[in-house]
């Protein structure tokens, strides 16, 4: 127990803590009238309210501790690229409250309201194997609850493009009629740019090239801590950088690709330029300098 609260004993741990608390409190009544905690999250975030590491413990205090949701985790059978079918069968499910979580193995935890159209660009496309948690609430007192499971599963079937046939107790008013605070506050937009080649001429892609990644990788985030980098091999995107040197298949001339995501995208043409040379013979360029210390490539 001592362990636990270690972050109390100092003044600026006790602020934390208590700024954290408000925030979750603070959203209590809005959820008690039916408003949707992805949207007023993200307004909150928007404003810097508050940060992006307290998100997952909201979700959990409030959503599954004191309203009750039912929610699912569930690794993605197949990418969902677009999301328009998906938003008009249930923007009508007036009577219940959807959140969708997504962990992007770089760009960190996204929520957002599955009815919101626009907040659905900020995470697509979701690829394959990664893993979503959905919540489905109530948002009024004429919802049974033992129904929640089943809407679960009904919106999982349009996620993979299934017809649903909307049962009659996800009817209600619909989410655009529910305003928190003076109106909805819509995901920023996130803009991916297409993905570009890079092509290995090094015998091998091995552990040298993959350490040279990294370190450029790092010092792009470090420089744009906004933006994001992805990374594609085979169809197939990349969490992981060391994987391109375990599966032993990257070798010369192969092709690696990249996109950047964000809103304000820089120097993606700098950016590829030292990829390119950090899957060369010339990688060692890269791991110069003390352990832990950034690259300022940008």
């Amino acid at each position: 127990m001592d362990n636990q609260l270690n972050t109390l004993s100092s003044r600026a741990g006790l602020n934390t803590a208590l700024r954290h608390f408000k925030s979750v409190t603070s959203y209590v009544p809005q959820i008690a009238k039916g408003f949707n905690l992805a949207d007023l999250i993200n307004e909150s975030l928007e404003k810097k309210e508050i940060d992006r590491f307290q998100v997952k413990s909201m979700l959990s205090a409030l959503l599954i501790d004191k309203f009750g949701y039912r929610y699912k985790s569930h690794n993605l059978e197949t990418t969902i690229e677009k999301a328009e079918n998906i938003t008009n069968a249930v923007s009508k499910w007036g009577n219940i409250n959807l959140i969708l979580s997504y962990f992007h193995p770089q760009a960190g935890l996204s929520i957002i309201n599955p009815k919101n159209k626009i907040s659905w660009d900020s995470i697509l496309p979701i690829t394959r194997d990664e893993l979503i948690v959905i919540y489905a609430g109530a948002a009024n007192d004429e919802v049974d609850l033992k129904i929640l499971g089943s809407v679960i599963e009904d919106f999982v079937g349009l996620l993979y493009g299934k017809t649903i046939k909307t049962k009659k107790q996800y009817l209600g008013e619909v989410w655009e009629e529910v305003k928190p605070r003076e109106a909805p506050v819509q995901a920023p937009k996130r803009r991916v740019t297409p993905q570009y080649s890079v092509q290995v001429t090094n015998e091998l892609f091995h552990n040298g090239n993959v350490e040279a990644w990294k370190k450029i990788v790092e010092s792009y985030k470090t420089k744009y801590i906004d933006l994001d980098v992805l990374i594609w091999y085979d169809n197939e995107r990349i969490n992981d950088i060391n994987a391109l040197f375990k599966w032993g298949k990257v070798k010369h001339g192969g092709l690696i690709f990249f996109s950047v995501a964000g809103e304000n995208i820089k120097d993606v043409s700098k950016l590829q330029r030292y990829l390119f040379e950090g899957a060369s013979p010339r990688f060692e360029a890269f791991l110069r300098g003390g352990i832990g210390r950034v690259l300022e490539l940008f």
